[in-house]
């Protein structure tokens, strides 16, 4: 059975996304889709729309066959381990022959090129890294500007004119990358990304619009028929099902007292040593708090952002800090050998004949009781506190859904 496997948020599923996981099976004949899926909290430092076991069915519903979760330590990460994570997590199941990712692009040969340079770290590049970050650019922005710089000396014009700073671009080079750094028997497809970008916030077409646009319609209209031109009747049957039940749709708005506690409780040590919190952003974020014009997410990124503490880095800062994500579970060395398990959100009949292979050939041992997380599994603690935070999020948690990761199977489908 020849398997695709697809690196997804589905924040929320949305016939883009549907028009993807098509044309990936197609374009790689495969017979069997494997998902591996980011948990209740995503890659830009955003709580999920709905929870996992929601997203789970909605992608279920949509034509993956097994769904495998991509821990919050990864989950929530830069470009870089977000993308390693979830490759490795795909080539340790044993059964994907093709990995397929969207694209600005919709080309791969140039890309492929820069991956097998970029996976090796010349030094010319880290030169030129160093250099650029030290003029004060981001570090997206200066490490595409690197790769450009080393294409440019090497007489590569095609490599070099590659629009790395576009989303889905990037993404899809660290996940070349991780598929050479992991020597993976995996092969790479890419799709071209049609009629949305990725971070694009208003609907241009009548069927198929961006996530982040549908989101902003959600919050802005307050009812899920808002986006029912957008997304497949079986999304929008979940996400009513959710939102009747109080469990959607989630943002920073659901947090923003939580987390308020929590930066006003800790001293400024404390938070330099969460994830993603450094070069004096502790001391930043402690001045701007008394001078916000009310306790409002929004206005404290607003506060506290500058050219180098970017939105989306200032979002995984917060949520490493909401979530108590520390700077020594995060070290490059640990995450590297970070993967300890298989963890299965849902599976259809395929996925189950597809789960009896992985019995023989998976690299991790793979998990689809709820029971409690044996000591070795940290990541699989951090997921689990992780889900207990998101439930405190919905209009009335109960005790299960806090302990929701011990209580509840796989989707079956």
């Amino acid at each position: 059975m020849r398997t695709v496997g697809l690196i997804v948020e589905y924040n929320p599923f949305h016939n883009g996304h549907l028009y993807h996981l098509r044309r990936s099976v197609a374009v790689t004949q495969a017979d069997a889709v494997v998902a591996v899926m980011s948990g209740n909290f995503l890659q830009r430092g955003e709580p999920a729309l709905a929870g996992k076991r929601a997203r789970t069915e909605m992608a279920m519903r949509g034509g993956c066959d097994l769904v495998i979760e991509l821990p919050v330590s990864y989950a929530t990460h830069a470009a870089e381990w977000f993308a390693y994570g979830a490759v490795s997590m795909l080539d340790a199941t044993g059964v994907v022959d093709a990995l397929c990712f969207g694209s600005e692009s919709g080309e791969i040969a140039a890309l492929r090129r820069i991956a097998a340079v970029a996976a090796h770290e010349p030094a010319v590049l880290k030169e030129r890294l160093a250099e650029r970050l030290r003029r004060g650019q981001s570090y997206p922005a200066a490490y595409s500007a690197a790769l450009r710089d080393c294409f440019e000396a090497a007489g590569d014009a095609e490599a070099a004119a590659f629009p790395l700073e576009q989303p889905n671009n990037t993404l899809g080079l660290h996940y070349l990358i991780a598929l050479e750094r992991l020597g993976s028997p995996i092969e790479p497809f890419t799709i071209r990304r049609e009629k949305a970008g990725y971070n694009e916030r208003t609907v241009t077409d009548g069927a198929i619009a961006s996530a982040t646009a549908l989101r902003k319609l959600l919050n802005e209209q307050r009812h899920p028929e808002t986006i029912a031109p957008y997304v497949p009747a079986s999304t929008l049957a979940i996400l009513e099902r959710e939102w009747r039940a109080g469990r959607a749709p989630l943002g920073w708005h659901a947090f923003a007292g939580k987390l308020f506690h929590m930066l006003v409780r800790a001293d400024a040590v404390e938070l330099a040593s969460c994830r993603d919190v450094g070069e004096g952003l502790e001391h930043r974020i402690k001045q701007c708090l008394p001078l916000l014009p009310s306790l409002d997410f929004e206005q404290l990124v607003d506060a506290v952002k500058t050219k180098r503490y970017t939105r989306t880095r200032l979002q995984r800062a917060f949520l490493s800090i909401l979530l108590g994500l520390r700077k020594e579970e995060a070290l490059p060395a640990l995450l590297e050998d970070g993967l300890r398990y298989i963890r299965v959100l849902g599976f259809n009949d395929k996925g189950q004949a597809l789960l009896k292979r992985m019995r023989d050939c998976a690299k991790l041992p793979v998990l689809l009781g709820a029971a409690r997380p044996p000591a070795r599994f940290r990541q699989l603690e951090l997921d689990a506190a992780a889900s207990a935070v998101y439930a405190l999020g919905y209009d009335a948690p109960a005790p299960r859904d806090i302990a929701s990761d011990f209580y509840e199977p796989p989707v079956r489908i």
